[in-house]
């Protein structure tokens, strides 16, 4: 009987130990539901840290899809003014070889014989950026030709002659470049010399687009832009030169182009400028700053394309950004 009482109190001792070491029913509900809120707590810090690492993709995106890639940009309707997309429009940047266009211009405003021979001389080879150049010093063209060449394959002696054989020399050639954008009220333009190779020369995407725009009111200007090849005799040898623009150079890319110039210094980037036929209206296409090779390039085919499915769809393109007459 001695030996059960101690067993039957010493299974107690035990049942007690046990009950307070245990939880009760509606305490281990808690700790239960504790755990499950820690661990939701963990997993939506783990989704918060996936929406980090692809947030920075999302800030490329616009509302319209357009994914543009050029830091500088200007989309306008040049029937009517509207500017239809922009982006960084006021920004004022170097334009390279874009500032050929107010070159052209400044040349045919002088109304100089075009069929007056020029000649490539040691002043018009490049010393700043040590670009190189198919035509040799002492190479003779025609005004028309030299006009070509700039417009057409961006050719920065051809750009320089032109500006020596103007009446009063190259200085007098920038100064008449700058009263010319004064006077076609670009506000953010500066320029320096006529080849573009100098940063010196800046402007803004919106005032490049009225700079297009004036361009594209001259025929030759509008015809030697957009020539896709073009062989010349310097000297005694053909040289052929192609355009810098592959849109003007290729006719699957559906393009309808009136005027263009491309252009590109490290300072610039890679840069495009167009009067286009889309849908069947004239549109301004300004792109500055392009990274990568192709860039500029693929940012105008998904200009196209936005116009183009607007057209389709019976409406209007319309973009998150601004869009207001330009003025």
């Amino acid at each position: 009987m001695k030996f059960k009482l101690t067993t039957v109190f010493a299974m107690c001792v035990a049942l007690a130990l046990g009950t307070l070491g245990a939880a009760t029913p509606a305490e281990a509900s808690t700790a239960k539901k504790q755990k499950q809120k820690q661990a939701a707590k963990h997993k939506s810090k783990q989704v918060k840290q996936v929406k980090k690492k692809v947030e920075p993709r999302a800030e490329l995106q616009d509302a319209d899809d357009l994914l543009l890639k050029s830091s500088a940009v200007v989309v306008q309707d040049q029937s009517s003014g509207e500017v239809l997309f922009e982006k960084n429009s006021d920004a004022v940047l170097p334009i390279a070889s874009i500032t050929k266009l107010m070159t052209a211009m400044v040349v045919l405003d002088a109304q100089l014989s075009l069929s007056e021979t020029l000649s490539i001389g040691h002043e018009d080879v490049d010393t700043l950026k040590g670009t190189s150049s198919r035509l040799k010093v002492g190479t003779q063209l025609s005004r028309e030709d030299m006009l070509l060449l700039a417009l057409m394959a961006s050719e920065n002696r051809a750009a320089s002659a032109l500006s020596r054989h103007y009446p009063g020399g190259a200085g007098a050639f920038v100064e008449a470049m700058n009263h010319k954008a004064a006077a076609i009220g670009l506000k953010d333009t500066r320029f320096a010399d006529p080849t573009g190779l100098t940063a010196a020369n800046v402007s803004s995407a919106r005032d490049l687009s009225k700079m297009v725009a004036a361009a594209a009111h001259y025929p030759l200007i509008r015809e030697l832009s957009t020539t896709t090849e073009r062989t010349v005799w310097a000297g005694s040898r053909p040289i052929t030169f192609r355009n810098t623009n592959g849109l003007v150079r290729s006719p699957a890319s559906g393009w309808e182009i009136a005027l263009q110039k491309t252009g590109y210094i490290r300072e610039a980037g890679k840069c495009l400028v167009m009067q286009a036929w889309l849908s069947n209206r004239p549109v301004v296409i300004v792109l500055l700053d392009s990274w990568g090779r192709l860039t500029r390039i693929g940012d105008a085919n998904r200009i196209k394309r936005w116009i183009e499915n607007a057209a389709l769809q019976g409406g209007r393109p319309s973009a998150s950004l601004s869009r207001r007459p330009a003025g």
